[in-house]
């Protein structure tokens, strides 16, 4: 609780800035050790505002985010409620899950801070107040001078079930198996503002695992096909999700349906800074006739290779440094895998035991260290070496989960490729691509699915669904939080007729416009477009084809 009580000291401000991403510093890191030892120069804040939980691991946990957020104390009491100075309890048991009561109050804190901002230094028109303005008890402007405790007592005078319908779709929601060595992942939960949950789902048994992955593997289908799970120590899992746009699964066991956060993939990320030179993009392509082993798998990959090429080299405003490998021995590919480079796109084979390689086979775990910041694993059964890259030093990627079918992998290739080039975050390239591609349930996000190489043209990465309407289109754009443009960042479409902001976190409205409003509007930047059911991308797209 007092290692809690210190994360947030990295707050810039207390005011409703903080709201923006770039007010909220990283929470000091935490180790776990025999005793209590907080460094000089981390301070607690003299904060008006204490946060009483019961002294137990799963309310601690769910309550560390809130305590960042709020600038909290957090104290142990039998009674959880929130206190302030003048004497002011919010009582915390509801009747209803403490984490649940806990994500109610940390999404309206923080929404009404995004609504109150907008009276400070950053006056702009912002769509989600004047949706809600109407209905509040208090006036914005009042409300901006406040103290940090004041402004908490006024808000909670808002039903939630009125500013509801209006919160931003969240961007994390961390289910954490509540063990004293998972106290050191509450810093880098607590910087992306997680709901965080104690870890609960359905354990998949031995016998039913290939049928799990053969459902996620058809989920958006009617088609029958054969799949083959690999088989890992860790049991399967579907997580309870809770309507994140990414949840994370901390602890044991491999998430069906969530990303497996690892801490090594947020320690590797520390100290990172995004790179002032060439975007470094290593593929590695081993195509070696593997006929004799993989009698049920024909992998011909020379389409996904040229595909690769051509994607990751688009941007204009972006220049990358491709450099490609065709059939590395162990040696080479032990080489690869250590030398420094920003990603790595593996097309190629791997089993159980490894990378397949012309001379033998290559053991992640063997490496003595990964200089690879993010990978994509194209190619069967390689969960196990991903987790391996996070372990020796990458800070995220997409691996697989079982066996693929050629075409349908070079699908999720190209689909992820371009994705990751136009700045999506892992997490949200996995979850579009997935959406789409038939095999798509086969893949899984390890280590750290924030992480993007790239940056979108327009800072906020975002896609869109386009339907035909009586008189024109309909419009409806999605947006994605990322590292760096967090829960916070503020989005304005470019189309002539809106000129308001929206807050980031999925859907916006929908948007009404002409044909040639339309066609303007994929012509700013080149995003993915959801018609119909097909992924295409804007600049692909002449709208009076459709």
């Amino acid at each position: 609780m007092a290692a809690v009580s210190t994360f947030a000291s990295a707050l810039k401000t207390q005011s409703p800035e903080r709201s923006f991403p770039s007010n909220r510093g990283h929470p000091p890191v935490v180790k776990l050790g025999e005793k209590l030892h907080i460094p000089a120069g981390i301070e607690r804040l003299d904060s008006d505002i204490r946060l009483e939980i019961p002294a137990n691991y799963p309310s601690i946990y769910a309550a560390a985010p809130l305590a960042y957020y709020l600038g909290a104390d957090v104290v142990p009491a039998e009674t959880p409620q929130l206190v302030t100075e003048s004497g002011f309890r919010y009582a915390l048991d509801t009747g209803k899950r403490f984490e649940d009561t806990v994500e109610k109050i940390l999404k309206q804190v923080f929404f009404l801070d995004c609504i109150v901002r907008t009276e400070g230094v950053h006056p702009i028109d912002l769509h989600e107040r004047r949706a809600v303005e109407p209905d509040l008890d208090h006036d914005p402007v009042s409300l901006y001078g406040c103290s940090p405790a004041e402004r908490l007592e006024a808000y909670f005078d808002v039903p939630y079930s009125t500013i509801e319908p209006h919160i931003p779709d969240w961007m994390v929601t961390a289910h954490v198996d509540p063990e004293p060595e998972h106290v050191e992942v509450l810093p880098f939960i607590s910087h992306r503002l997680a709901v965080v949950r104690t870890s609960r789902g359905r354990e998949i048994s031995p016998e039913n695992q290939q049928k799990a992955l053969l459902d996620e593997f058809l989920r958006n289908s009617n088609e029958t096909r054969e799949t083959s799970a690999a088989t890992f120590a860790e049991p399967y899992i579907r997580p309870e999700r809770n309507g994140s746009l990414e949840e994370i699964w901390i602890g044991n066991g491999i998430p069906l349906g969530a990303n497996k956060a690892l801490l090594d993939a947020y320690y590797n990320r520390l100290g990172r800074r995004p790179t002032e030179d060439d975007i470094d993009i290593t593929v590695v392509y081993n195509d070696i006739d593997l006929s004799s082993v993989l009698t049920d798998v024909d992998f011909n990959m020379d389409h996904e290779r040229d595909i690769v090429d051509e994607v990751y080299g688009s941007r204009d405003d972006l220049p990358f440094k491709i450099t490609i490998h065709q059939n590395p021995t162990v040696d080479e590919l032990r080489s690869i895998l250590q030398t420094q480079t920003d990603f790595l796109h593996y097309i190629g084979h791997i089993d159980d035991e490894g990378f397949q390689c012309v001379d033998g086979v290559l053991d992640a775990a063997t490496l003595d260290a990964v200089g690879i910041d993010a990978f994509f694993l194209n190619a069967c059964r390689s969960y196990r070496q991903g987790c391996h890259l996070i372990r020796g030093g990458s800070i995220g990627g997409i691996a697989t989960l079982g066996d693929l079918i050629d075409s349908e992998a070079v699908k999720m290739g190209q689909t992820i490729a371009r994705l990751l080039n136009r700045g999506f975050p892992l997490y949200a390239a996995h979850e579009i691509a997935r959406e789409t591609i038939l095999l798509g349930g086969q893949y899984g996000v390890v280590g750290d699915g924030g992480f993007s190489i790239a940056q979108a043209e327009s800072s906020v990465v975002n896609m869109c669904e386009i339907e035909s309407a009586d008189d024109g289109y309909e419009v409806e754009i999605k947006t994605y939080p990322t590292s760096l443009y967090g829960m916070g960042t503020v989005f304005i479409p470019y189309i002539d007729s809106h000129d308001r902001y929206f807050l980031s976190g999925g859907p916006l409205e929908t948007f009404k416009l002409s044909t040639n409003e339309v066609q303007q509007f994929l012509l700013l930047e080149d995003i993915p477009v959801r018609i119909e059911g097909e992924l295409r991308w804007s600049h692909d797209i002449d709208i009076v084809e459709l």
